[in-house]
């Protein structure tokens, strides 16, 4: 089986470097741990984005000093930049720095997500609740396009824990972010975080591109573990 997907050429009104994510409706993401990691030094996060068939689509970098991933933690301002098989930047994943909690209304968290970089497509916000994770899914022009509601403080009891998107009047659920503890690939990975995206195939590409910033801000949020 071929491991690495050759990306389709290009599609009118589509965003250079996404038309891939116009063929497909899942996505597995692998983060891969670095040998540091056991023993407790932080580094800067690496994934990879695979399709169904285990593909590898996209393969994504966390750029960030190791200052602020040594104070700061799963707390840490970053950007992720997302690479095709050929090395070409096709989106870039920005978090600033804000405090997180639960109690206080003013420490919410956001993430802008360009595709190319330079080239805004949308933002996810967290809405405040003071249980459960919640986040509205904007476009560019930070319109609210659609939901995110997670479990009880972002943890579940079952072996998958599900984040679901929702449609704005929050009626039909349209798909899910999972964290996998089993994974949906035959391969078992025991050794770092694994997410599964859901959505419509219809669904914009640039959302699209939006979930994938959507997953690495929940992985950061609620299963980074802290030093």
């Amino acid at each position: 089986m071929n491991m690495y997907q050759v990306p389709s050429p290009g599609i009118p009104g589509c965003p250079p470097g996404l038309e891939y994510l116009t063929q497909v409706d899942q996505l597995l993401i692998k983060q891969k741990v670095e040998l540091v990691e056991l023993v407790g030094f932080e580094s800067n996060n690496k994934y990879e984005v695979r399709n169904s068939m285990g593909q590898n689509v996209f393969y994504a970098v966390e750029e960030n000093d190791c200052l602020s991933r040594q104070c700061c933690g799963p707390m840490r301002p970053f950007s992720i930049h997302i690479l095709d098989n050929f090395g070409q930047e096709i989106i870039t994943v920005t978090r600033p720095l804000k405090c997180m909690s639960c109690f206080f209304p003013c420490c919410l968290q956001e993430l802008e997500v360009q595709a190319p970089p330079g080239n805004t497509v949308g933002y996810v916000m967290q809405q405040w609740h003071p249980f459960s994770p919640k986040f509205i899914v904007a476009n560019e022009h930070t319109e609210p396009v659609l939901k995110i509601h997670g479990p009880f403080c972002g943890w579940s009891c079952l072996p998958d824990v599900d984040f679901e998107i929702l449609t704005m009047d929050e009626v039909s659920k349209i798909g899910k972010i999972s964290k996998q503890w089993t994974g949906l690939l035959r391969e078992v990975f025991t050794d770092s975080d694994n997410f599964g995206i859901q959505f419509p195939m219809d669904l914009d590409v640039r959302m699209k591109a939006v979930m994938i910033g959507a997953c690495f801000l929940i992985d950061f949020m609620f299963f980074e573990t802290t030093n």
